[in-house]
């Protein structure tokens, strides 16, 4: 087929407008061209400004998924003209119950319409105060699309233009045709987030990496030095049994919400959650992982005491728990049947942790640390010796340390 130019210098192939040409250059970009970005945010970036480049007046452009997280029920991408890098919004769950989003164009798309379309230009008898501030940002017209994902799973996009009197219908069946090529390539995206989203909150940020980059068989991981902390509730047996039901899963929330996010803000890895139990490593890796132990597990005692005023003002018994110390090479990797894998450390080290927690019942102090880990901690001063305890299973006694009484 031969071609021609058009006034702006572009090759037109015979037969078509310019239009068509530009829909399907960025379609062809889209399909195939995006291959090597990994982040869907960047991709609508390119994609505004590939419009922009092919006379599409797009001034706002955002995109809205509904997400498999433990925090997030959304989040919004958003990209502006003018704007390198879109903004991305995450949103919590109960938003969904907001009056302002109720009367939402995005909602109105999740409750099945198949566009929402508003001339901003006119004004009469509309008082939303959304539609309102897109009027204070200069833009003439809105319009939402849904995405379908598979098994009728529906995000939205929209797009909006500052051009005077809108869009015209050549500029929206150009955006519409894109659909199709944006829904595929955001879902594939998407689905990327979700699994690294959903393996980060099951097995940890660390864990889940190596699992993605392929630490999959069984038996496979390495040997990594580790201070590691175990931590359990004490008489969780007879409040499960005392206690309704849901008051115990708010209770086991509660009293890891106090020892996880010290955990986690000092760089600790929580491997997995038993029962109402904890294992925990810091990499040695890191020059700081003994110290930000410690104050991982001091800041924890805080948030407990905060937890546990507020207990005695409804009137329950205060939670008690125990914690174990120690430091050492640990096996790092994947343990079980060959077709359901724990990614967890084990090892003499994990023994000695788990023991001295058990021990903090006998010695009725709640953290109890290994000599090897003191002395690594460099924090032996600041303890109190408890002496040398036989610990089951172990060869030889362990020196135990506490912290010192208040």
């Amino acid at each position: 087929m031969s071609s021609s130019l058009n006034k702006a210098g572009t090759a037109v192939e015979a037969g078509e407008g310019v239009w068509p040409v530009r829909r399907r250059r960025i379609l062809d970009w889209l399909v195939n061209e995006t291959r090597g970005e990994r982040f869907i945010d960047n991709i609508l970036v390119a994609m505004c400004e590939k419009l922009l480049a092919s006379g599409v007046p797009v001034a706002r452009a955002t995109l809205h998924f509904r997400m498999n997280h433990p925090q997030w029920i959304g989040a919004r991408i958003l990209w502006k003209e003018g704007l390198a890098e879109a903004k991305i919004n995450t949103f919590a769950y109960g938003i969904e119950n907001t009056p302002e989003f109720l009367k939402s164009p995005v909602n109105a798309i999740h409750q099945g319409a198949e566009e929402v379309r508003k001339q901003l230009e006119d004004t009469a008898d509309d008082e939303d105060s959304f539609y309102q501030e897109l009027r204070d940002d200069g833009l003439t017209e809105y319009i939402a699309w849904p995405v379908e994902h598979t098994f009728g799973k529906r995000h939205v996009a929209t797009f909006s233009t500052s051009r005077p009197g809108g869009f015209t219908n050549e500029h929206v069946d150009f955006l519409r045709d894109l659909l199709p090529a944006l829904t595929l390539v955001s879902e594939i995206r998407l689905k990327n987030i979700m699994a690294r989203t959903l393996l980060q909150t099951y097995v940890g940020p660390h864990a889940s990496e190596q699992i993605l980059s392929g630490v999959t068989t069984r038996g496979s991981g390495a040997t990594v030095g580790a201070a590691i902390m175990i931590c359990d509730l004490r008489d969780f047996t007879e409040i499960s049994d005392l206690w309704p039901r849901d008051d115990v899963i708010h209770l086991l929330n509660d009293y890891f919400d106090a020892m996880s996010d010290p955990i986690e803000r000092y760089g600790g890895e929580i491997l997995k959650f038993m029962g109402d139990g904890l294992l925990a490593i810091f990499p040695l890796s890191k020059d700081t992982a003994c110290h930000d132990l410690l104050q991982a597990i001091r800041e924890g005692q805080a948030l407990m005491a905060q937890l546990n005023q507020q207990y005695a003002g409804n009137g329950r018994e205060p939670l008690r728990y125990g914690v174990g110390v120690h430091v050492g090479d640990v096996m790092y990797g994947n343990i079980g049947s060959r077709r359901r894998l724990d990614f967890t450390v084990i090892g003499p080290a994990v023994n000695v942790a788990s023991r001295l927690e058990t021990l903090t019942k006998e010695v009725k102090r709640p953290v109890l640390l290994s000599r090897a880990f003191v002395e690594m901690a460099d924090c032996a001063k600041d303890m109190d010796s408890l002496g040398t305890f036989p610990l089951r299973g172990l060869g030889e006694p362990v020196d135990v340390f506490a912290f010192p009484e208040r």
